[in-house]
């Protein structure tokens, strides 16, 4: 009898996310056919039924390429084991997929390739802060940091709760989640003064034990026609850049702010890849023709040497140099730097040293996947600007024109804050947010560090949350050989709050100037007479830290942060608290979500 031809269906690799199936056929054998002996005790060989036919599916091009350049397959051991044991009756069903057999050319010609679509890229850059944590006065009484304007962190946390995931906790800055909103604070009576200060303070939603000291700062509104502008929109075109949510958006919200400009501002366009280049030469701000068929000109494409593009972006805004006005680099990117000068230091060190000029730096953010948030925060905190980023033209019109003048027109530099706590009537405080602008005691003083600068209309918040002596919300032991608080000679100052600034016009090298006012205990309010601006405020911080982990949130979670915040919308005319609810509503679900998961796969892992 002549040995038949065996055709197998191979292969069987099964996962969770997709199926792949191939099919190979062993060549016949090169010995020629030879008759097999039986005996009675043996059934007579009967050949295996044929594999089960495959349904056609779309064949992926690539996957498809690739295999039709493949050799046929060598019979291996596996294979020919079976075909002599099928010849003499041995084996009567199909044996289990056999590990490492080629795919002929016969099934890649007329086969298919159910291929696993590709996981989204996920190289996004984020800075680490562990949360401020808390002080004993008695050990610690004085709080000193730089103020922060930065509203990034927000729209990237919207971005994640919007795609159905919740955030990195280190993408999650607190402060910049509650400097988001407009808390209505009253300007500032005199020009001279470039912000008014206001405090207030309530019992802590989130702990009964504890009191919450806001500090709000509201910078003055400048009234009719701004100084002029020499803009240098600087945008990235790499090939990283194609998506819709980078380039695309990037030019449309760039002539948002463009349209908003006048005769006397300058706009000058600035791009860069592996190379860089100047698209537009320093256009009057009302060539709109002009500027919008430089935006729609970019295409992106190649590698990101964004060193470069920094240099060459700086050196055409000294060139349109404004002398009083608004002198600044928009930088538009996913901050994804892989040519030139890459290194994080080597980047902000160079941002440092331009802003010496007197021209700032202001960093938009866009994209996902690879987006740098990193990067983007902190070269805005040494160019002496802001960082936005944008996850939708919406944010676009917010950033860059509700709010041109806070992104354009800087009316105080280097604005520092500094809390000094009474012993007698505080034990202990926990600042919230601002990790990464801490300062020392004695750079509040010194007007050779660096610090935060406030626009033209913004507003600054900041939160303490603040155990009074006696209270029972002490979490620190005081030490056991440590003084005890002496008689406060100032029996009604629960805290000092000290400010130090400078004016623009004063120059780079100018002097500080310092705001000082004590923060009382009778003016403490109960948590009904807690003003709406307030309540907004500690809804946002709850909500901040709840993303963080919630270490010191206790029992309060996302369905307090929404009841705070209903009862704190007032007006809302841009429907900001209203999204900030629904916002909330998401990451409440995505957390109980999250938390079955774990639960899952706690229970099949025991």
């Amino acid at each position: 009898m002549r040995s038949p031809t065996c055709s197998s269906l191979l292969l069987a690799l099964i996962t969770g996310a997709g199926v792949i199936l191939a099919a190979c056929s062993v060549p016949e054998p090169a010995s020629p056919p030879q008759k097999v002996e039986t005996t009675a005790s043996v059934a007579e060989p009967q050949a295996l039924p044929p594999p089960p036919p495959v349904p056609p599916l779309p064949v992926a091009q690539p996957m498809a390429d690739a295999v039709a350049q493949a050799a046929p397959a060598k019979p291996t051991e596996e294979a020919r084991a079976y075909q002599q044991k099928s010849v003499k009756g041995a084996m009567t069903s199909a044996p289990a997929p056999l590990p490492s057999v080629a795919l002929n050319q016969s099934y890649a010609a007329g086969a298919a390739f159910r291929v696993m679509p590709a996981q989204p890229e996920d190289r996004e850059n984020y800075g680490h802060y562990d949360s401020n944590p808390v002080q004993r006065v008695a050990e610690s009484p004085v709080s000193t940091f730089s103020i922060d304007v930065d509203t990034g962190s927000y729209a990237n946390v919207r971005r994640f709760l919007n795609a159905g995931s919740l955030p990195p906790a280190d993408a999650v800055r607190v402060e910049e989640l509650v400097n988001y909103f407009d808390y209505d604070y009253a300007p500032p009576r005199e020009l001279n003064t470039p912000f008014a200060v206001h405090t207030e303070m309530a019992p802590t939603p989130w702990n009964p034990k504890t009191h919450l000291l806001q500090v709000g700062i509201q910078g003055w509104k400048p009234q009719g026609k701004m100084p002029p502008s020499n803009l240098v929109f600087l945008v990235d075109v790499s090939g990283s850049m194609l998506e819709p949510d980078k380039l695309p958006l990037v030019k449309a919200s760039l002539k948002l702010l463009a349209h908003q400009m006048g005769h006397e501002d300058r706009i000058s366009l600035v791009v860069y890849a592996g190379n860089t280049g100047v698209v537009l030469e320093p256009t009057p701000g009302d060539d709109t023709a002009k500027i919008d068929a430089a935006l729609d000109r970019l295409e992106a494409g190649g590698s990101t040497n964004g060193g470069a593009g920094i240099r060459l972006a700086y050196q055409v805004a000294q060139q349109a140099f404004v002398k009083g006005g608004n002198n600044r680099v928009l930088l538009a990117t996913d901050g994804d730097f892989n040519v030139g000068t890459t290194s994080f230091e080597a980047l902000l060190d160079l941002v440092k040293e331009r802003r010496k000029s007197g021209i700032a730096l202001t960093t938009l953010g866009v994209g996902t996947g690879n987006y740098n948030d990193r990067l983007m925060e902190q070269l805005a905190d040494a160019g002496d600007g802001n960082y936005a980023y944008l996850d939708s033209l919406k944010e676009a019109q917010k950033a860059l024109v509700e709010q041109r003048a806070a992104t354009l027109l800087t009316i105080a530099r280097d604005v520092k804050i500094q809390v000094e706590f009474n012993p007698a009537l505080v034990s202990e405080y926990r600042l919230i947010g601002y990790e990464d602008r801490l300062l020392k005691r004695e750079d509040f003083n010194n007007d050779k560090v660096d610090a935060g600068d406030i626009g033209a209309g913004h507003r600054v918040t900041a939160l303490y949350e603040v155990t009074l002596a006696g209270s029972g919300g002490e979490r620190i032991d005081p030490l056991r050989y440590g003084q005890s608080a002496a008689t406060a000679a100032r029996g009604d100052e629960l805290a000092f709050l000290r400010l130090r600034y400078k004016r623009p016009q004063d120059g780079m090298d100018a002097s500080s100037r310092l705001i000082e006012q004590p923060i009382l205990k009778s003016r403490i309010e109960s948590a009904d007479a807690a003003t709406p601006a307030f309540r907004l405020a500690a809804a946002v911080a709850g909500y901040g830290q709840l993303l963080r982990g919630g270490s010191y949130t206790n029992g309060f979670g996302y369905a307090e942060v929404v009841r705070l915040a209903r009862a704190a919308r007032g007006d809302d005319a841009q429907g900001y608290a209203g999204e900030f609810v629904q916002l909330a509503q998401m990451a409440d679900s995505l957390g109980t979500k999250q938390a079955r998961a774990d639960v899952k796969a706690v229970r099949q892992e025991e």
